[in-house]
């Protein structure tokens, strides 16, 4: 199982990573050594308009429990 957190980014970014994370779901439903748990994260420009930073101070930290980063 591959942990992977999802960051959708701006703009086109969250079509573009919703599209991709259902082709990797579609994927793994033919491979059964590939498997995939999505983790998506809210950071992005909201979270930056909102908040200043484009993600929280222990964002980094959090980051590393995880095997990718999708942008």
């Amino acid at each position: 199982m591959y942990k992977i957190a999802v960051i959708p980014g701006d703009g086109i970014g969250t079509e573009v990573i919703d599209s991709g994370v259902e082709v990797l779901k579609a994927l793994s439903n033919s491979f059964q050594n590939l498997q995939f748990d999505f983790h998506k994260f809210s950071w992005g420009a909201e979270y930056y308009k909102k908040y200043g930073m484009m993600m929280p101070e222990e964002g980094v930290e959090e980051l590393k429990n995880f095997n990718a980063i999708y942008f």
